[in-house]
Formats: structure tokens, sequence, C-alpha cells
């Protein structure tokens, strides 16, 4: 082995229920390979008028289908 320690990077989601409420946080920034594309991004949003929370992480294409699906 070189030494060199292979970087990681992943999306962090999280959510914690407590007496019925529900508190979900992500970070916000967007990669493609080593290039940052974007560090605001909304990876947490209310769906069905607000009655649900969603969370999203990695390739965005099925989340953000399945997203319109739930808001319409």
């Amino acid at each position: 082995m070189n030494g060199d320690t292979p970087k990681t990077r992943s999306t962090t989601v999280v959510a914690v229920l407590r007496n019925g409420r529900i508190a979900m946080a992500a970070d916000g920034q967007v990669t493609v390979g080593e290039m940052v594309m974007k560090q605001k991004a909304e990876k947490v949003r209310r769906v069905a008028g607000g009655k649900a929370v969603v969370g999203f992480a990695g390739g965005v294409a099925d989340a953000l289908t399945l997203l319109e699906r739930l808001e319409t």
C-alpha cells in the first residue's frame, strides 16, 4: 500500500422522532466526482400537504421523480 487513504464522500440525512414530533435535516452539498456543484441544496422537503417529510441523497433522478409524484 502507498499510505494514501481513499476519500469518502457521502450525504448525511438524519431524522429524530420524539413525543410524536419529527425533526429531519441533511447537509446541503452536491458533488459530481471531485467537483462541488452546489453547497445549499435542499435535500429535505415537506410533501403531502405538509403531512410527510422526505430526505434524499445520492443520485437524485429517482428521488426527484418520487418527490414530484408525492407533491401532486
